[in-house]
């Protein structure tokens, strides 16, 4: 089991922000958990626009807070996000998203991201080895990496 808290992960190595200002990703779980998916909370700041493009990953993003747009840039589809808006990215599209207001999501990536990796000046992530789990107990509490 594990049991972590955003709160405890604030201020550590999972608590990643954009050099730009733009979001904030709380790595809540990375593939050192050893699940086979990476889980994540994303504040993304109001009047923000940003392109992504998981290049080597699935993603589907779960919208808790917010307005704003999603652009599919392959094929310039425009989609409103809200709370309770769902997208997964299944064909790796390379994206867009503007925030009207500030944005909160979950997310998850599989496979999992391993918390070391930045966005490449493409938006996207390269595809890194996961790690062994850090611990063979059954609960693995805390911010550890």
């Amino acid at each position: 089991m594990i049991v972590r808290t955003t709160e405890e992960i604030t201020g550590t190595d999972r608590d990643v922000a954009d050099p730009k200002g733009n979001w904030v990703s709380k790595r809540i779980v990375l593939g050192g958990d050893g699940v086979g998916f990476s889980f994540h909370e994303t504040t993304i700041a109001a009047g923000s626009v940003n392109e992504f493009h998981y290049a080597n990953h699935i993603e589907a993003v779960w919208l808790v807070e917010g307005e704003g747009t999603l652009t599919d840039r392959e094929t310039g589809e425009e989609y409103p996000l809200a709370a309770g808006t769902m997208y997964l990215l299944n064909g790796h599209e390379r994206h867009t998203v503007v925030a009207k207001t500030q944005l909160r999501m979950l997310c998850v990536f599989n496979p999992p991201v391993v918390g070391t990796e930045v966005h490449d000046e493409n938006g996207v992530y390269p595809l890194v080895s996961v790690p062994a789990p850090e611990s063979s107990g059954k609960h693995r509490a805390g911010a550890e990496t």
